[in-house]
């Protein structure tokens, strides 16, 4: 599997802990670890089983009475001794013993130069050398045994100034898969020094496919328990949902470094990680697909495709899976209630409002209540999650990339599409009826390939970035002419990263014009727009406007962990379709 970036995900100066937390196993841990790992120990026990029982069929493998070592007695004769040619030549007794006895005379000259007997007996020969005055030296094992070194080494103290995330540090969180080993690194962003570099990592079970921030504590964490000095539990974290190719969604803290296990778990893994593909036919000549896990109301039962995570109603979260269906959770709810398992607990609500795959989703800010989302079957929706079957949709042509509600217009979203197209459309012009035709406000013609990556500027109205398959970012300016009452869309600038395919671009929560960007080989980029001087004068204004200042920075304006292996395009120029 080659290596690759499926994922990027920012979180705002001054959310981070400044100390973090190094992972501790105590008991409470330890209990709570045994709960979410009960399904894997058991899938343990149950493969062990299955791998004795097939030992034992083949003769392998097993013990005492039931081992095959008395099947068939050995053939003496096919054991040959190494030492059959040494032994064809009889030597006389006395004949070994004389030249014995005469090379260990001769063993004993040669050692009598050396003067063995006397080695002990000091001679009292002065010593030489410029050292050779000194006595009493004295070995330390270390320098805190040293009482000559007052400055002394505290490893902790100095592990801890190297841990240490400033309140003007950003962190970047990106889902990444070299080698077959996928992980969790987050990264720390110093905008005023240009330096980016990798915190920790968090070691992930499975291939990660997005990320979602989020600063609600999971009922599981350990940050949710009460202090021992009786004080509330926090109300406040720093989290990352991730969602893989298993039907789990696993959340971890990144404030704890060195973590073993996520601090929740949504989903049931005792029903999906067993889980063996059987064949759809039967005999000789059966065919290749295979039988879908049984879908369920109360968890996914594919891949985790998008998450988005409500910022009114901070405890819920909202997944989109392969498996057709839409999910809402509570994290607020102990997942690994009664044990047992039933279709009662688990998600919150399920949704089945797409004929395939549902590959993104995302909540509306101004109306937390109402969910976005696109799928395979070439179609977008939007309905209120308190009822769904009321909900208002689009066919937009092609296989949906990635969409986003645009911040500064409550009703207003983008669609990005495999075929390259970008579209804008209206939710309250949308009919309930597909069959209707629902056209797209405006339409930008943006990639030749897939659009597999999009997001809207917070800081400024009308800028929107796109990343393609054909490895190109591009950064786009959307204006209203009040006149016509249509949308004019151009492109400010466009640039070659040097991230392989782009598979995400997301603007900085912080910085108006600081965009990162990630994609097929493995590489995380910050692109400071500012640099470029088109992008300068046309966008200036809007970020003066939105009371944000514009600084100007030496360099190219992108910034990675090894800036050597840039590569980069120059800009162009371009023009969206109307």
């Amino acid at each position: 599997m080659s290596s690759l970036i499926s994922s990027a995900a920012w979180v705002r100066r001054g959310v981070a802990a400044q100390h973090p937390t190094k992972y501790t196993l105590d008991d409470q841990e330890l209990e709570r670890v045994s709960a979410l790992a009960r399904v894997e120990l058991e899938d343990a026990r149950k493969e062990l089983e299955k791998a004795h029982k097939a030992a034992i069929s083949m003769g392998k493998g097993a013990e005492g009475d039931e081992a095959d070592d008395n099947a068939d007695e050995d053939d003496e004769s096919a054991w040959v001794d190494e030492d059959d040619d040494a032994m064809e030549e009889d030597v006389p007794m006395d004949e070994g013993e004389h030249e014995k006895s005469a090379a260990a005379k001769a063993k004993g000259d040669d050692l009598e130069q050396y003067n063995l007997d006397d080695y002990d007996n000091d001679d009292g020969t002065p010593g030489m050398g410029p050292f050779s005055n000194i006595k009493g030296l004295t070995y330390y094992r270390n320098n805190d045994e040293d009482p000559y070194i007052t400055l002394k080494e505290d490893e902790e103290s100095q592990e801890r100034e190297e841990l240490e995330v400033l309140p003007t540090d950003n962190l970047l969180v990106v889902a990444k898969t070299e080698d077959e080993i996928s992980q969790l690194e987050i990264y720390v962003y110093d905008e005023s020094e240009e330096n980016l570099y990798v915190h920790h990592d968090l070691m992930l079970p499975s291939f990660p496919l997005c990320l979602e921030w989020l600063d609600f504590p999971p009922v599981s964490s350990p940050a949710s328990r009460a202090p021992t000095d009786g004080s509330a539990p926090a109300q406040f974290g720093n989290f990352i949902a991730v969602g893989t190719l298993d039907p789990e969604i696993e959340i971890w803290s990144i404030d704890t470094v060195e973590a073993m296990y996520p601090d929740m778990v949504l989903g049931r893994p005792d029903k999906t990680a067993a889980h063996i593909p059987v064949p759809l036919g039967t005999g000789k000549k059966k065919r290749k697909k295979t039988k879908a896990r049984p879908s369920s109301t109360a968890h996914h039962v594919d891949a985790v495709l998008s998450l988005s995570w409500n910022r009114t109603h901070r405890n819920l979260l909202a997944s989109a899976s392969a498996d057709r269906t839409v999910k809402l959770w509570d994290l607020s709810r102990d997942p690994t209630i009664n044990g047992e398992g039933g279709e009662g607990e688990g998600a919150l609500r399920s949704f089945d409002v797409h004929k395939d795959k549902v590959q993104a989703v995302e909540w509306n800010q101004a109306d937390p209540t109402v969910l976005l989302t696109g799928s395979y079957d070439r179609t977008v929706r939007t309905f209120d999650t308190r009822a769904p079957d009321a909900g208002v949709g689009a066919v937009v042509g092609a296989d949906v990339e990635a969409l986003r509600w645009d911040p500064w217009e409550t009703h207003s979203f983008y669609v990005s599409l495999e075929n390259g197209l970008v579209l804008n459309f209206d939710a309250r012009t949308l009919p309930s009826d597909l069959s209707s035709p629902s056209p797209a406000r405006f339409t930008v013609a943006a990639h030749d390939g897939a659009v597999s990556a999009l997001d809207i500027n917070p800081h400024a109205r009308g800028i929107i970035a796109t990343g393609g398959t054909d490895k190109v970012v591009k950064v786009w300016n959307v204006l209203e002419d009040q006149d016509l009452g249509k949308r004019q869309v151009s492109l400010v600038t466009s640039r070659d990263l040097g991230v392989g395919k782009v598979f995400s671009t997301v603007w900085s929560p912080d910085d108006p014009l600081t965009l990162a960007a990630a994609g097929s080989k493995a590489k995380l980029q910050i692109w400071d727009i500012g640099a470029n001087a088109n992008a300068r004068k046309v966008l200036g204004p809007k970020i003066a406007q939105a009371g944000k200042v514009l600084k100007e920075k030496p360099g190219g304006g992108v910034i990675s962990v090894d800036t050597d292996d840039e590569d980069s395009s120059g800009d162009e120029d371009g023009e969206g379709d109307e």
